[in-house]
């Protein structure tokens, strides 16, 4: 029996002790970590839920028809990143619209106001925002966003940016569309125009050609999301049936 106690003495030499303390500090310190991270992501979820409570509650004071005023805007464009999703960075355009699209103040419950002027659904796939009529990060961050195009349901091509959240919010579930797909846009005035998915595909950030106005007269909608990481786009576009 003395001799085992003597061997373990023995064996527990001051390197292993060092190692050992070192094993428990960076167990401790990958807990923290753990905790950390777990912690920031329901601090980020939250605030996402947050945010797009508001979009939700701007469409619903665009179904009762609660707006402050109506107004005429100009489409600005922002280059920032959206952290927390598959950011989407604006391209650049080559048609211009003919016109402004006109488009309703609706005030929120924390005293923000923002301009509408159209409500998006897919019914498909659960889809159902306004359509604010600026484009940035922060407003990307509240609800779809007009990117492009003349005034909703008018000749031309419709362009709505939205972001690609993993838990399906916004054009989260865009990925799963299918041609033949019924969206319908409802404009200012109340006038809901279906449209039908006829092209689904994916193009590098540079690629303009999906913000074209040359429709051939017809009224199409043209949906953008990140894919792949935010490395290339999923373009959905839809033509009145």
């Amino acid at each position: 029996m003395n001799q085992i106690l003597i061997s373990e003495k023995i064996y527990i030499t001051r390197e292993m002790q060092q190692k050992r303390r070192a094993y428990k500090v960076l167990y401790m310190f990958s807990i923290l970590t753990l905790i950390a991270l777990l912690a920031y992501y329901v601090y980020a979820e939250k605030n996402r839920n947050d945010q797009e409570a508001l979009g939700q509650e701007i469409l619903a004071q665009l179904n009762d028809g609660t707006t402050v005023e109506e107004d005429e805007i100009v489409i600005s464009l922002d280059e920032d990143n959206n952290e927390g999703a598959e950011a989407v960075e604006p391209i650049p355009i080559q048609d211009e619209p003919e016109h402004e699209a006109p488009s309703s103040t609706v005030q929120t419950s924390n005293g923000s106001t923002y301009n509408t002027e159209s409500v998006l659904t897919y019914p498909k796939l659960g889809i159902s925002y306004p359509v604010l009529s600026e484009e940035s990060d922060a407003l990307l961050k509240i609800s779809l966003c007009k990117y492009w195009g003349p005034s909703p349901n008018q000749v031309g091509n419709y362009c709505i940016v939205g972001h690609n959240y993993k838990s399906g919010k916004m054009f989260g579930k865009l990925s799963m569309a299918a041609t033949g797909d019924e969206v319908q846009l409802k404009d200012l005035a109340g006038n809901v125009v279906r449209y039908s998915v006829y092209n689904i595909y994916i193009v590098e950030p540079t690629d303009v050609t999906c913000t074209s106005q040359l429709t051939n007269g017809k009224r199409e909608v043209t949906l953008i999301t990140c894919t792949n990481y935010g490395k290339q786009r999923l373009i959905v576009k839809a033509r009145e049936i």
